[in-house]
């Protein structure tokens, strides 16, 4: 495989700010074109035939691709109220009601945190990039905390509402296990006494999806049919 790099100047959008992108030809791969994150780079897979015209017109489609990506698995503070607001609607017959929500760098061991006296939900910025089902549930399961305090049986009966619980609980402790990281999604209001009630009433035994670890941003295309 034939690998080429391409500065800020051959980079397809164009200008200043243009990411840094890897283009790397392989004779194997004749019908796709792929481009995946690597760190603070792009690296697009193309077939070796194609020609460098084609090559700058698949870089400018990828990164498009890859930036839209970015944009779903990332969603701003508002995004995230305004999802917010429609799981409340689906599956929480509209009752929790969010004054804020937004991304913190500073959940430590947990995914989410939830503060009922103020209605203030944080997110821990760990979750982006993961899947939107997955950060769905992590809203869910705040939002539950504005209605049920702490982890009992009742509030296991409104968060289990969601389709894809179990999946999203085994998905975040494949990815806390695989990077070590200790986290967990039954820590996490700011309140005492919801705590203790968590403590004393544990979650009854559920078989779990299988843990999967976070895949990697990618997106690809078909150059025929």
């Amino acid at each position: 495989m034939a690998a080429r790099g391409l500065g800020d100047r051959d980079a397809a959008a164009g200008g200043a700010e243009s990411p840094l992108v890897d283009v790397r030809r392989s004779a194997r791969r004749r019908r796709t074109v792929s481009a995946y994150r690597d760190g603070d780079r792009t690296v697009v897979l193309i077939p070796a035939r194609m020609s460098r015209a084609e090559e700058r017109r698949w870089v400018t489609v990828m990164l498009e691709r890859l930036a839209a990506q970015d944009a779903r698995l990332r969603p701003s503070d508002a995004e995230l109220l305004a999802r917010a607001k429609d799981l409340s609607a689906r599956w929480l017959d509209g009752r929790a009601r969010p004054r804020s929500i937004r991304w913190a760098s500073n959940q430590g061991a947990r995914w989410g945190s939830c503060t009922p006296v103020d209605g203030s939900i944080r997110l821990s910025t760990r979750l982006q990039g993961m899947p939107a089902w997955v950060v769905d549930y992590v809203l869910l399961h705040e939002l539950t905390h504005l209605l049920v305090p702490g982890h009992g049986p009742d509030f296991w009966a409104h968060v289990d509402r969601f389709p894809r619980t179990e999946r999203a609980r085994g998905y975040l402790e494949g990815v806390s296990a695989t990077a070590e990281l200790g986290l967990s999604d039954t820590d996490d209001t700011d309140d005492t006494a919801a705590a203790t009630e968590a403590a004393a009433t544990p979650r009854p035994a559920r078989r779990r999806a299988p843990a999967q670890p976070a895949p990697a941003a990618e997106v690809s295309d078909r150059l025929f049919d």
